[in-house]
């Protein structure tokens, strides 16, 4: 752009899902990441769609980029295509079907979707940054600082449509916990939405009251990036896609922890990760090793704006 990006008209993106945080996120996430290395003022509004199709558009919002995940994006792009014609569309995932309602598609690899308009990359857009990551652990040092050192993040997700999280399960994992405290290892420990009530009360009375783990339970401020940022170890369930790419943004070792399930499609996802040399398998010793921290929601958002390319006004 030859003008001063201060001279320029802020520039607007919708972020169109069903709400669902780990859906909204991808979305979301693209469109940050976009936000951050367009030379412009940008604005980020977002539309949910509720479950009974009800739809609140944005105040005085006009989207120059639109971009959406879920299947509930899809049927609001054709509405809103036909209001908005001069407005750039992107989907996050796969379509299924229904690839020419958007101008580019960001789709996972694991996936394997060929389409003229789609482009690949190593699992979904996420919303982490380095100064996120920075933000947080300087938000949330004096809790982190009383924990020993080295430290373990320990991200616990739950039940998905290829795991369940068993009884069994919830044993394993406090037992993963306990043989880490017993290497004299600080934990950080998080459960989520998705975590069975028996599994997160049994977590918690287990450990709540431990002084080397930090276990948060969802009350109260969300540290997970600050864990992020201070572990030493990144522990996650196998379920969670988002979670595992999210560790991998930071450059720290990645393990799996094991869900009641078989992966499908998304043991491509793992494959490729290990490839890249973020995952390795726990064996009961922790090891040390570095990776170049995965950058694709970054590389995805250079590939919008080059498709995109939006012109000064």
């Amino acid at each position: 752009m030859s003008e001063p990006s201060s001279t320029l008209p802020p520039l607007t993106i919708w972020v169109v899902s069903d709400g669902r945080r780990g859906i909204e996120n991808q979305a979301l996430g693209l469109a940050e990441a976009v936000a951050r290395e367009l030379d412009n003022p940008t604005r980020i509004d977002r539309v949910t769609v509720r479950k009974d199709g009800f739809v609140t558009l944005p105040a005085n919002s006009h989207p120059d980029l639109w971009i959406g995940c879920g299947r509930a994006a899809i049927a609001e792009a054709r509405r809103h295509r036909r209001v908005f014609a001069d407005c750039f569309f992107v989907y996050v995932q796969d379509p299924r079907g229904r690839y020419s309602s958007f101008d580019l598609i960001v789709a996972p690899a694991h996936d394997r979707l060929r389409r003229e308009n789609a482009l690949s990359m190593i699992g979904s857009p996420n919303r982490i940054a380095a100064s996120q990551l920075d933000e947080a652990r300087a938000r949330f040092a004096d809790e982190i600082d009383a924990l020993p050192t080295p430290r373990a993040a320990v991200l616990i997700g739950g039940a998905s449509k290829r795991y369940r999280m068993t009884p069994k399960i919830g044993r394993y994992l406090e037992e993963r916990i306990a043989g880490l405290l017993d290497q004299g290892v600080g934990i950080m420990a998080t459960v989520s939405r998705r975590t069975p009530d028996a599994i997160r009360k049994r977590l918690a009375e287990r450990f709540g009251s431990d002084r080397r783990v930090w276990f948060f339970d969802g009350e109260g401020d969300n540290p997970y990036f600050a864990f992020l940022a201070a572990a030493d170890w990144i522990f996650v369930t196998e379920e969670s896609t988002n979670m595992i790419l999210e560790a991998a943004t930071t450059g720290k070792p990645v393990y799996l922890l094991a869900m009641d399930g078989k992966p499908g499609k998304f043991s491509r996802l793992h494959a490729a990760l290990t490839a890249q040399g973020v995952l390795r398998p726990f064996l009961g010793t922790l090891e040390t090793w570095t990776y170049s921290p995965l950058d694709e929601t970054r590389r995805m958002a250079h590939a919008v704006i080059d498709r995109w390319q939006p012109a000064p006004q």
